[in-house]
């Protein structure tokens, strides 16, 4: 079950993750930061950008949860990957309308319960152990 409750912190952070890159890379030119070319540039950019840089973080921690959940022998790769990613994509979608405004089209939201669809059936094959 601990794997399974990584891989759900993995999701959430790997969507976070997206959604504070989005907010935090518009902020460039909302500030009017330089983001010219050049290491010492860009590491002025990012100090002075904490949302972008708390999204690196939650990418990185992302990683660290999705790598214990993959230690889980009842959770194959080829379903970690897609409830991670199906998952995080619906996430991102209904809070990026929600909160940042982004249109969405019918067609789209369609499409969004597709891919939740399907992960739902990738996902229903996975047998946890209660002993892992």
């Amino acid at each position: 079950m601990k794997h399974v409750i990584a891989l759900v912190l993995a999701l959430g952070l790997n969507a976070a993750a997206n959604l504070m890159m989005k907010v935090g890379s518009g902020r460039f030119n909302a500030a009017g930061l330089n983001t010219d070319p050049g290491l010492r540039s860009l590491t002025a950019a990012l100090t002075a950008n904490w949302v972008l840089v708390l999204g690196l973080l939650c990418f990185a921690i992302n990683v660290v949860f999705y790598a214990y959940a993959l230690r889980a022998p009842f959770l194959p790769v080829s379903m970690a990957y897609p409830i991670m990613v199906g998952g995080g994509f619906a996430i991102i979608a209904v809070v990026a309308w929600w909160f940042l405004g982004e249109r969405m089209s019918a067609v789209q939201w369609a499409g969004v319960a597709m891919i939740l669809i399907g992960v739902f059936l990738v996902a229903r094959e996975v047998q946890v152990n209660r002993g892992a």
